[in-house]
C-alpha cells in the first residue's frame, strides 16, 4: 500500500513538474497593428503571440480573417451577416507580411504565471480547429479586439474584467469611430449618417477595448495579483518592431465634424443660388445647371438614403437601428433624378412647372424632416448625435425647395388659376 502511495505522490510530482515546466517555456505576446490603406484596416488589428523556447516555434494567432472568396460572402455582409474565422500562422511571417504593407507593429510581452499561458495556448489551440474556428463577426462586441481581451481576462481569473467592466470611458462608440475617421470628410460622413443613436450611449472601459490601440492602453496600465497575493504588471517589455509615421494621426478627442460640413453644405448652396439666379434671368444654362444639380443632389443623398432604409429595417447592422436621419433623409429623394433631368432640358412649359413643383416638395418635406428630427431630442427618448448630418443636408434642401425664382412662378401660376 506504501508503495503505491509513493508511486502516485511521485507521478503527481512529475506531471505537476511537467505542466509548470511546459508553462515556463512558452511566452505570451500581444501585437498591436497600426492603421493600414484599406477602410477595414483603419482602426488597426491586434493578435496574439505565443512563442516556445523548447520547440523554437512562434505562432500568431488572428481573430480577424474573413475571406471575400467565401460562398455568399457580400450577401451575408449585406445582411449584417458577417462570418469571421480565427487562424494561426508563424509569427515571423505574418509580422513581416504586415510591415511590407507599411503598417506599424508594437510588441507586448505579457508577464503572467505558466499556468496562465498554458491556459491560453489550450484555449486558442482549441479556438483555430476547423469545427471551432468561425464566428458571427459585429463591428463593436465581437471582433478580433474584443477576442484577444477576454482571453487576458480568462488569463487573470477575471481582474481584467474586474477593473474596466463597470468603469465608464470617456466616448461614445461614435467618438471612437470619429476619432479614427476624421481625416475622409466622406467616409466618416457616410458612416456616421448610417449608425443610428444606439452607439451615442456611454460605454464602459471594457466596451472601449472594441479598439486595438485602448487595448494596448488597458493593458499597458493594468496590474493584477497573482496566486501568492503579488502585484504584477502585467506588461513586462515592449517593443517596436516597426512605425510608420506618415498616416493620419488617431485623434485624442474627437473633432466637431459639423462646422466643416455645415461650411460645405452652405458653399454648395451658394452655387445652387447662382444657377437659379441665371434661370431667373432668362439663361437656359441657369435651367440647365439648376436641373442637373437637383439630380445630381438626389442621385447621391437617395442612395445614401435608400442604403440607410435597407440597414435599419431589413438587416441584423444593429448599430443602424433606430435611426432619427430616416425622418429627412428618404429614398423619394431618388425622384429628384428623373425629374431634375426634365426640368433641364425640357421646352413643354407645363412639364417643367410640373417637375419644379414636384421638385420643390421633395425637398421640402427633406428639410422640414430635418426640423422634427432637432424638435425630438427635446425628448430624452431621442439623443442621436447627427447634428453633422443635419447641418450637411439643411442648406441644400433649403435652397432647393425655397428657391425665389420657382416659388414666384409658383404663386403666379396659382393666383392666375385663382382669378
Amino acid at each position: 500500500m506504501k508503495k503505491k502511495i509513493v508511486l502516485f505522490t511521485l507521478l503527481l510530482c512529475i506531471v505537476t513538474f511537467t505542466l509548470f515546466a511546459q508553462g515556463e517555456n512558452l511566452t505570451i505576446k500581444i501585437a498591436i497593428t497600426g492603421a493600414g490603406d484599406q477602410l477595414y484596416y483603419w482602426w488597426g488589428h491586434i493578435g496574439l503571440m505565443i512563442e516556445d523556447s523548447v520547440t523554437g516555434r512562434s505562432r500568431f494567432y488572428d481573430y480577424g480573417l474573413f475571406d471575400f472568396g467565401k460562398e455568399n460572402f457580400f450577401y451575408n455582409f449585406a445582411f449584417g451577416r458577417l462570418i469571421y474565422c480565427c487562424g494561426v500562422s508563424s509569427a515571423d511571417r505574418s509580422v513581416a507580411g504586415i510591415i511590407s504593407i507599411n503598417r506599424s507593429v508594437t510588441i507586448y510581452t505579457l508577464d503572467l504565471p505558466p499556468d496562465a499561458r498554458i491556459l491560453i495556448k489550450n484555449f486558442v489551440d482549441e479556438n483555430v480547429k476547423p469545427e471551432n474556428c468561425d464566428y458571427n463577426y459585429h463591428l463593436f462586441y465581437d471582433n478580433c479586439s474584443t477576442r484577444i481581451r477576454d482571453i487576458i481576462d480568462l488569463a487573470l481569473d477575471g481582474q481584467f474584467k474586474e477593473q474596466y467592466g463597470e468603469a465608464l470611458g470617456n466616448f461614445t462608440l461614435r467618438e471612437h469611430v470619429r476619432r479614427h475617421t476624421w481625416f475622409s470628410p466622406g467616409v466618416d460622413w457616410i458612416l456616421n449618417f448610417w449608425m443610428g443613436q444606439d452607439i451615442d450611449n456611454r460605454i464602459t472601459i471594457w466596451d472601449d477595448m472594441f479598439l486595438p490601440s485602448e487595448v494596448e492602453k488597458r493593458i499597458n496600465e493594468f496590474s493584477y495579483t497573482d496566486s501568492n497575493g503579488i502585484r504584477r504588471k502585467l506588461v513586462s517589455n515592449k517593443e517596436i518592431i516597426f512605425r510608420n509615421d506618415d498616416r493620419p494621426i488617431v485623434l485624442d478627442v474627437p473633432r466637431k465634424q459639423w462646422p466643416r460640413e455645415l461650411l460645405f453644405s452652405f458653399s454648395l448652396s451658394v452655387l445652387f443660388g447662382f444657377f437659379f439666379f441665371l434661370q431667373a434671368k432668362n439663361y437656359r444654362a441657369g435651367r440647365i445647371l439648376a436641373g442637373v444639380s437637383m439630380s445630381l443632389a438626389g442621385l447621391f443623398l437617395g442612395i445614401a438614403s435608400l442604403l440607410l432604409y435597407f440597414m435599419s429595417i431589413f438587416t441584423n447592422h444593429d448599430y443602424t437601428f433606430h435611426n432619427a436621419n430616416m425622418l429627412f433623409a428618404s429614398p423619394l429623394l431618388l425622384i429628384a433624378v428623373p425629374h431634375g433631368i426634365r426640368y433641364a432640358f425640357t421646352k413643354n412649359q407645363d412639364k417643367l412647372f410640373k417637375s419644379g413643383v414636384l421638385l420643390r416638395g421633395v425637398w421640402l418635406i427633406s428639410a422640414l424632416g430635418i426640423f422634427v428630427s432637432m424638435l425630438i431630442k427635446l425628448s430624452p427618448r431621442f439623443w442621436q448625435q447627427n447634428l453633422t448630418d443635419q447641418m450637411l443636408m439643411l442648406p441644400i434642401a433649403l435652397i432647393l425647395s425655397l428657391e425665389p425664382a420657382g416659388l414666384r412662378r409658383l404663386i403666379r401660376r396659382v393666383f392666375w388659376r385663382w382669378y
